[in-house]
Formats: structure tokens, C-alpha cells, sequence
């Protein structure tokens, strides 16, 4: 989300200054790639870059590439394949072995359904969207309707210049929603024309909450915020929970547990690190999120203190399941031999994403098979006539 946030802000100061802009959206990978479909990058007619579709090795072509879509005003499918002799030869190099396809998508700002006005629409959502893309593998030459249409909250955005294909394609999208995976499907139009679409899973930007304002608390905020994560600290304690102490967080609170969660919205992205170093407060925390719809519960401290926590709240009569205590990670944090509080922000933040990805943080040298997620679903054929 955080490269969504970094597009929707440069596209803005790009139109308060009067230049044109493009969208290059990696939309389909065979092989490896260093970036996978839905990596997306601004360009300024003046060549200036946001976000990324490589590890930097196409970026220079693609800019190239960005400047002619907008000069034409007309959407381009770009395929780089590393397996051609001749893409290497010209400098392209890309380092994995795959074809890449990219979509080129100058931005009209009088469209209030562009591009980047769906990215910014899914932005602002707490629960996961879903944005369609559509373009012809086939005839890359030939017309490239681009990024259509958006599901956010119950509601579409934009449209799709063919009503059966339409129907067709909000179909996939709750199929897509169901199943939680995205989809690259291809469409039959006519005996002579067809399009894939890329229909796209987009979960919301992770929400760490944070109780505890403590000084071990500014590296894991700091490091949180680098990554686009949405951050709110909070604290009894409004001499350690204030905005001049925590200025990248999103939002500060201070006040009791239980006064606080209610305030909250808790989606599937919303993780919790307790940390006040107030044993009564973070019980009391705990005592508010053990039945909370929430996959991540973190608690600083030794195994003895949530052992000690656990047994206290049964001893009030509060029922904790084996699904309660799963969701709990207690002495938080992978083993990475953390020892100081930029090392255990670090080692507190890669559990977060492992557990959110459903992921074991293991070493990549002991995996086997791909590094990137290869599990989204692939339908090569849906006759729409």
C-alpha cells in the first residue's frame, strides 16, 4: 500500500503543476521477475519516477516507453522477455528468467474514474478491493482498454465498455473475494479478438496499533512508517503519548484499554504489539483484544509474564480457546537475536508480515521452488460472445 500512497501523492503535486503523467503496471509475468502483476510506477512527463516495476534494471526503457503513451495519449502493452537474446543485447538485462508484460496508462484527470483515481479510492479502504485491468496479450499493437474497474466496499467504480463482458467480469471479481487470490483470466470477445484480465486482491494498508509509548517504542514506529504501515500509539501517560514525541505516527491515543479498543476498527490487516511496560495495562489491553476478530497479538516480555497474564484472566471467568491463544505472540518477535530496540523493531515487524503473508520467516536458501507466491489462479479461456 505504501507504493499506492507514494504514487496517489506524486500524481497530485504532479497535477498542481501542470504535467502529465503515465502509469506503468507490471500485469503479467511467465517465469521470474523481480517485481509480480500489480507493481506499479508514476511517470512525469518530466521523467520524474514513483514506485517500481524492477529491480531498476527496465526502468530506463520503461520511462521511454511512459513518454510515448503520453505523447500519444493512448494505452501500450510492453513485453520484456530476458529469455531474447535481443533484449539483453540492448541493455535491458533483467536479471530473472521470465517475459514481462507492462502496461503503459497516460492519466487523464478530467476522467474521474483514471487510473490513479481508483488507486486513491482503494487507499482510503479498510477492507480489501478488488481492481480489474484489462489488455490483449494477443495483439499488443491493438487496442489496450487498461485499469477499469474498481470493487471497494460493496460498491463498483469505472466500467467496462462491453456489458456481457462486464457481467462476466464481476463474476471473477466475487470469486476473487472468496477465494482471496487474484486472477489473471482471458477473455474470448470474438474468433479474432480476446483480452486478459488482471483481476487484482488489494488488502488494506496494515494497521499496527501500539500500546505502550515507551523510548523502545520510536524504532518499531519509525520502521513501521518507512514501510507504509498505518501506526497509532497509545498510552494512560499523555506525557509519552503525544505527537511531538511520535510524529510519523498516524494517530495518538491516550487513555484506559478499555476506553481505547472501542475506538478502533479492526480489519484483517489490524495487529496489535503490547508493550507499556505497565504490567496492569497490558493485561487490562489483553483482557480487551483476547476475543478481538484480530490475527496478530504481540506481548513484550518473557514467556512467564503472558503465561502469568493468561492465568489471570481465566481466573476471572474469561474463556480462552486454543484459536485465542494462537493468535497470540508472546515473547514477541522472530529469533534473529535481537538485542537492542532497533533490533527487536526489526525482528517484531518481520513476524508481523510473516504471520499476515501466512508465512514460517524462515531463510529463502532453505525454500524450495519459487521466492515469490506463484498461487494466483490463472484461466486461460472464458467465451464472453
Amino acid at each position: 500500500m505504501k507504493e499506492t500512497e507514494d504514487i496517489i501523492r506524486s500524481y497530485k503535486l504532479a497535477q498542481a503543476a501542470g504535467k502529465k503523467t503515465a502509469l506503468a503496471t507490471v500485469v503479467h509475468v511467465e517465469g521470474s521477475s523481480y517485481r509480480r502483476p500489480g507493481a506499479r510506477m508514476l511517470v512525469t512527463e518530466d521523467g520524474e519516477l514513483t514506485g517500481a516495476i524492477s529491480g531498476g534494471c527496465l526502468e530506463g526503457d520503461a520511462l521511454r516507453k511512459a513518454l510515448l503513451a503520453i505523447a500519444q495519449q493512448q494505452n501500450k502493452l510492453v513485453t520484456y522477455d530476458s529469455m531474447d537474446e535481443e533484449d539483453n543485447a540492448i541493455g535491458i538485462q533483467l536479471g530473472c528468467n521470465g517475459i514481462v508484460h507492462i502496461l503503459f496508462e497516460p492519466i487523464d484527470p478530467a476522467n474521474t474514474n483514471n487510473p490513479v483515481a481508483l488507486l486513491e479510492k482503494l487507499s482510503t479502504q479498510t477492507n480489501t478491493s478488488v481492481l480489474v485491468t484489462l489488455f490483449s496479450l494477443d495483439d499488443a499493437a491493438g487496442e489496450q482498454p487498461g485499469t477499469c474497474l474498481l470493487f471497494a466496499d460493496e460498491n463498483y467504480h469505472g466500467s467496462i465498455n462491453n456489458q456481457t463482458l462486464e457481467i462476466e467480469i464481476k463474476n471473477d471479481v466475487m470469486t476473487v473475494v472468496e477465494s482471496n487470490k487474484s486472477l489473471i483470466k482471458k477473455y474470448i470477445l470474438t474468433e479474432k479478438r480476446s483480452l486478459t484480465g488482471f483481476i487484482e486482491r488489494i488488502s488494506p494498508a496494515v494497521e499496527l496499533i501500539i500500546a505502550g509509548a515507551g523510548n523502545d517504542a520510536f524504532p518499531l514506529v519509525q520502521m513501521a512508517a518507512v514501510l507504509g504501515w498505518h501506526v497509532t500509539v497509545m498510552d494512560g501517560r499523555k506525557t509519552h503519548a503525544n505527537a511531538n514525541r511520535f510524529s510519523t505516527a498516524k494517530k495518538i491515543m491516550v487513555g484506559k484499554p478499555v476506553e481505547l479498543v472501542g475506538q478502533i476498527s479492526i480489519n484483517e490487516q489490524t495487529v496489535f504489539v503490547l508493550m507499556s511496560h505497565n504490567y496492569n495495562y497490558d493485561v487490562a489491553m489483553l483482557r480487551q483484544l483476547i476475543h478481538a476478530a484480530c490475527n496478530y497479538i504481540g506481548v513484550l516480555g518473557p514467556k512467564k509474564k503472558l503465561e502469568k497474564m493468561l492465568n489471570e484472566l481465566s481466573g476471572e471467568g474469561l474463556q480462552i480457546n486454543d484459536a485465542d491463544k494462537e493468535k497470540i505472540y508472546g515473547p514477541v518477535g522472530l529469533d534473529i537475536g535481537a538485542e537492542t530496540a532497533e533490533e527487536i523493531a526489526l525482528s517484531v515487524l518481520a513476524e508481523i508480515k510473516a504471520v499476515l503473508a501466512k508465512k514460517e520467516g524462515t531463510t529463502l536458501r532453505r525454500k524450495k521452488g519459487f521466492i515469490h507466491d506463484h498461487s494466483m489462479v490463472t484461466t486461460e479461456l472464458s467465451n464472453t460472445q
